[in-house]
């Protein structure tokens, strides 16, 4: 039997799954590690707390399966984007990574923005300078640790930095490279023009490749230390996103992925690229050779569950909160619930805006507030999706909806009335870390392209279609979600 390994390095912690050649899961494991946030807005982590937790993952997953290391054929890798990994002349990390949630960059924002001009970056990268991305991040060392900058002799994203330690290899895939601000997305590859603008040494990145392409192998050192053979090939993989479509089967235009995860994504295949005219939404490559996609990102989609039951009904489980909503009427008795707990960024790039219940009555209980949660989020995702519509890129034929919100088949049926479209699950629940497997198997000639591999393994489970009652009553609905941001802006800078 072939099997194919894929590594997630997510932000809590490094998972490792393998698969068989028919797509089958057998076997994952996950190690925890990890988050500092050494002051206020900002986030970091340990590169070596990576290998720890990947070493350790990888080993636990071929422990578990009970296979011979020799029968797995590739290893994919996805995981966090936009993170900043500093190395030295010697391989040595320079400073703890500085992570895609973190907000320090606004001034090296602005100066990306002055110095390239806003209308030029959108033209080359697909999308505005953001706190999140990593050129910033490399300015805000330049400008605040210089000794530090003037070490630097590599530029690694927290993944690619994994693909250092098993193979010895600087390489970096389309999709995650469209998330530094340095690439032009068009060319998939790094553009010249902005790194002489801002100063950065262009031999301190990594080479670009496409996610099924073979990057290096894994090194006698990487072997011992993980458990894999000696010799095993290594492909580009994807950003977290990108690798959680190809682990749905997003591949295409026309079928959209939501994931209703911490943040909700709203991910739209293209077959060329396309730069939706303010940046409100983010152009980036695809990990499938030949394609891009659009994406808008929400902060807080099933963070504001959390946070609400977290709140509301400590100990609470999620079943338990959301089985009284599921009988409260559409539309929450009038009650409306803004999703921005940690800031936004679709369609409101503001790290300012703030979280509301807006028309709370005495008539309101618990169950009216958890399903104004639900419904919130719904709103701020069609947000990103009339985006994507408005860009005029062909019908969207079905949604493919995953992460741990897509459990709630309450909030299923919200999504499709709200979206007013097809939403399907599928028999995929690794998301990421499946995507990277495939895109492993394709690098290592398991399957002969990434359509070939999603046919091969993915399959709809689920259907919710839309309630045309209900469909209407949001209609209705959404535009008063949509007033609510813009009146209530000039608050959020004044409550401190």
């Amino acid at each position: 039997m072939t099997y194919l390994l894929g590594i997630d390095l997510s932000t809590t912690g490094a998972k490792a799954i393998l698969i068989d050649d028919r797509g089958q899961v057998i076997a994952s494991a996950t190690s925890e590690y990890p988050l500092s946030t050494p002051h206020p807005l900002w986030s970091e982590q340990s590169p070596q707390d990576w290998w720890r937790g990947a070493s350790h993952s990888i080993r636990e997953v071929i422990a578990n399966a009970s296979i011979r290391p020799e029968d797995i054929k590739g290893v994919g890798l996805t995981g966090q984007m936009h993170g900043l990994v500093l190395l030295d002349a010697h391989n040595q990390v320079l400073r703890p990574a500085i992570l895609w949630n973190d907000q320090r960059t606004a001034s090296q924002c602005a100066e990306m923005t002055r110095v390239v001009g806003a209308k030029r970056l959108l033209e080359i990268t697909g999308s505005p300078a953001l706190t999140g991305f990593t050129a910033p991040k490399i300015l805000w060392v330049r400008d605040n640790e210089p000794d530090i900058f003037a070490r630097v002799t590599h530029v690694l994203l927290p993944k690619d930095y994994i693909r250092f330690k098993l193979s010895g290899d600087y390489a970096i895939d389309c999709a995650e490279a469209s998330g530094t601000s340095l690439l032009d997305v068009k060319k998939r590859a790094w553009s010249m023009e902005l790194l002489s603008l801002l100063g950065i040494n262009p031999d301190w990145l990594p080479r670009v490749v496409e996610g099924p392409q073979v990057t290096g192998t894994i090194h006698s050192e990487a072997a011992e230390a993980t458990g894999l053979r000696a010799g095993t090939p290594i492909v580009g993989g994807g950003g977290d996103q990108a690798a959680q479509a190809v682990g749905v089967g997003a591949i295409t235009p026309g079928i959209i992925a939501l994931t209703l995860g911490t943040s909700g994504v709203v991910f739209a295949p293209t077959g060329e690229p396309f730069i939706e005219p303010e940046g409100r939404l983010h152009a980036m490559a695809h990990s499938v050779p030949g394609n891009w996609h659009l994406m808008g990102v929400m902060l807080s989609a099933a963070g504001s569950l959390r946070w609400f039951r977290d709140t509301f009904s400590p100990g609470s489980s999620y079943d338990d909160l959301l089985a009284p909503a599921s009988a409260v009427e559409p539309g929450s008795e009038g009650l409306l619930f803004l999703p921005y707990l940690t800031g936004e960024r679709t369609p409101y790039p503001d790290p300012l805006a703030r979280g509301a219940f807006i028309g709370l009555t005495l008539r309101h209980n618990l169950a009216a507030m958890a399903r104004s949660v639900l419904e919130g989020v719904a709103f701020g995702l069609r947000d990103s999706m009339e985006l994507v519509k408005g860009c005029g890129l062909g019908q969207i034929t079905q949604v493919r909806v995953s992460g741990g919100g897509s459990r709630s088949p309450l909030w299923r049926q919200i999504l499709a009335d709200t979206l007013d479209c097809e939403l399907v699950t599928v028999n995929i629940t690794e998301g990421a870390s499946y995507g990277a497997a495939l895109l492993a198997g394709v690098g290592s000639g398991v399957w002969a392209s990434v359509q070939e591999a999603c046919d091969a393994t993915v399959r709809v489970l689920t259907t919710t279609l839309p309630q045309p009652g209900v469909v209407e009553r949001y209609q209705r609905i959404y535009p008063l979600y949509r007033s609510l941001y813009p009146a209530l802006k000039p608050t959020f800078p004044l409550l401190g």
